[in-house]
């Protein structure tokens, strides 16, 4: 993909095309403010830089029948989300309709070299299974931590040891020779909820990420809100202990000191040493450590112990997002992430404390509920991440 759309027109009419698929001229006539001459005068002119395609002739509106157009269905966008501890890769067509998804465990602890190659390996396997045997228009790739975004570069990320300022977007664009978007991975998710998910008719909503850490995408206006410096949503290291737990991050009392997939692991591993819990010491036995998902399955076996750590880590996400529904005041919250395997437990514990620690105006009509899309989300915010860049005016 070497076009960009030359205005602010076309940038807009390419983005209905990815977000409503093909549709017809006078359809797109009704989402733009523009005669119907300027209007058939800027799609021409998308359809002689090969960025749309004429699609046959129109249902009847009444009179002559108009022409659909669509974006060149050839387009493929490669999303990648790196996580704590997996990765997931997929290709999009030019609608983000995924066309091929791997999933492999990783250690991102292992840094970017090793990452990036193992990264690289599942993009080969995806193009020789013939879904981008031309390559990539464009790729996002999202990581979990804080990035500078304008740069593509991972600042300090806390568990994410030898990344500082790692060029990221121009190691990945060198690779895969096409334009590179990095951003967060909790924006990813929220994008992608927003894309195809749970929040596609939301434009002010919260996405938190409850994984190995905590963070939380911002959307404000029907966009990713990140910052000044691409920090925005943090959330994790809102304190919630006055000289609390240490946290990975160097400060004590955060929320992620308390719960997220690491912080949830060590106290069950604690409970089962304790003897609090046959179930949680069953599997510590077995498998010489515990995770999330052990905690999920006691739980759902009837397990008391877990069940109280699911509930008392939910109870300290739902006193952070109390705070922020009262300062943001949000039209939904959406609850993603790995830990989200614990289910509605979790989420009962997070709404009792939004409900009753927020106004009454911010909570009344505020639905708080797991994301629908699980390990797509972050891949398909990937790939509407790049392509909201290469449909902008260069």
């Amino acid at each position: 993909m070497t076009a960009r759309p030359a205005n602010a027109h076309q940038a807009r009419l390419l983005r209905l095309l990815r977000d409503g698929g093909p549709n017809s001229r006078a359809e797109l006539g009704d989402h733009v403010d523009l005669s119907r001459s300027k209007l058939a005068v800027e799609i021409d002119r998308l359809l002689e830089t090969g960025l749309v395609v004429a699609d046959g002739l129109a249902a009847s509106r009444g009179g002559r029948r108009s022409h659909n157009v669509r974006l060149t269905p050839e387009l493929r966008f490669l999303g990648v989300d790196i996580g704590a501890t997996s990765v997931d890769v997929a290709v999009t067509n030019p609608e983000l309709e995924i066309l091929g998804h791997l999933n492999q465990p990783m250690d991102v602890r292992e840094g970017p070299v090793a990452v990036f190659d193992q990264v690289l390996a599942m993009v080969g396997k995806l193009r020789d299974s013939g879904v981008a045997a031309e390559g990539f228009d464009g790729a996002g790739i999202g990581v979990p931590g804080p990035v500078r975004f304008p740069e593509g570069v991972p600042v300090a990320p806390p568990i994410m040891p030898g990344w500082d300022g790692f060029p990221v977007r121009e190691a990945l664009g060198q690779e895969l020779g096409c334009p590179v978007m990095v951003d967060n991975d909790v924006n990813l998710m929220a994008m992608g909820e927003m894309q195809a998910g749970v929040a596609r008719s939301v434009r002010d909503f919260f996405c938190v990420k409850i994984g190995t850490g905590i963070g939380c995408g911002v959307v404000a206006g029907g966009e990713v809100h990140r910052g000044t410096t691409g920090s925005a949503g943090d959330i994790g290291h809102i304190q919630v202990e006055l000289e609390g737990r240490q946290c990975p991050c160097g400060n004590r009392g955060c929320l992620e000191a308390y719960f997220g997939g690491a912080a949830l692991a060590r106290d069950a591993e604690a409970a089962a040493r304790d003897g609090l819990s046959a179930e949680l010491a069953t599997r510590l036995e077995a498998a010489g450590r515990l995770t999330a998902e052990d905690v999920a399955t006691a739980a759902a076996a009837g397990d008391g112990t877990s069940l109280d750590l699911i509930r008392d880590g939910g109870a300290r996400v739902g006193q952070v997002i109390a705070g922020l529904v009262s300062f943001f005041n949000p039209g939904l919250v959406v609850i993603g992430g790995g830990v989200t395997g614990l289910g509605h437990t979790l989420l009962a514990s997070i709404r009792t404390q939004v409900y009753s620690r927020s106004l009454p105006l911010a909570t009344g009509n505020l639905p708080i509920v797991l994301g629908e899309l699980g390990p797509a989300a972050g891949v398909t915010g990937a790939a509407r991440l790049i392509s909201d860049h290469l449909f902008s005016p260069a």
